[in-house]
């Protein structure tokens, strides 16, 4: 039998900070909701923006795997690895934390937001040798279509994580459809609206909701507005 879950975007948990206006799906910080800890291995979900020259000062992270979706503007980042970057638009990030590490991100514009997902999900091993990578994909690419932006394999399309999972994106015009299959048994989807309104699986969805599925094969999924969806693929059990 086909599992469910939505979440309403005005449901989420809200977090204002004035350098920082922050929504979560699931339990964060100062928001503590015991029935939405996380789904399956997907943990954290939160929609960042952040005011012009503000950011995250440098805090570590252990034993999860944190990837970083820019929607607007430039975001930079620097770590305990040594790496310095700048994550845009169209670009996507991932941090094993592993055995532990510490990072900083910062809005690199003076006069514009920067709008990015903040994504955990629990690592498959513990432990792991701390690793860093950014990719920038083509976002033509996802027009009308699903494309491939993280799984758990370094040789596929995307980025890469110590986790069963696969993440897409799509953007589709009003009317245009497809169809998402399972990869992996026992596994199920987290779909984030992040523009417009999409019927999946029956299930009527608007802007910045969240719904879940689970013990399903496949399910359709259609675009009653010109929309784009992240669609998270995660183990229910980890």
């Amino acid at each position: 039998m086909t599992n469910t879950i939505i979440h309403k975007a005005e449901t989420r948990g809200h977090a204002n900070h004035e350098w920082l206006n922050s929504m979560h799906t699931f339990s964060f910080a100062n928001y503590h909701n015991p029935e939405r800890m996380h789904f399956g291995a997907l943990r954290v979900l939160n929609d960042d923006t952040v005011e012009a020259g503000m950011g995250f000062g440098k805090h570590p992270h252990d034993n999860m795997e944190i990837i970083s979706i820019p929607l607007e503007g430039d975001l930079e980042h620097k770590d305990s690895m040594g790496n310095v970057s700048v994550i845009r638009h169209g670009d996507i990030q991932v941090m094993s934390a592993g055995t532990g590490i510490f990072h900083s991100e910062y809005n690199k514009n003076k006069d514009s937001r920067v709008k990015f997902l903040q994504i955990w999900v629990f690592p498959n091993k513990k432990n792991v040798t701390p690793r860093y990578d950014q990719i920038t994909l083509n976002i033509a690419d996802r027009h009308n279509k699903l494309q491939q932006i993280l799984s758990p394999n370094p040789e596929d399309e995307g980025v890469w994580i110590h986790q069963n999972a696969w993440f897409y994106m799509g953007t589709f015009d009003k009317g245009i459809g497809t169809e998402y299959k399972i990869k992996a048994k026992g596994n199920g989807i987290y779909a984030f609206i992040l523009k417009g309104d999409v019927t999946i699986n029956g299930q009527v969805l608007s802007t910045r909701d969240g719904f879940g599925i689970w013990d399903v094969d496949s399910f359709s999924i259609k675009a009653d507005s010109d929309a784009e969806i992240l669609l998270m693929e995660v183990p229910m059990e980890f």
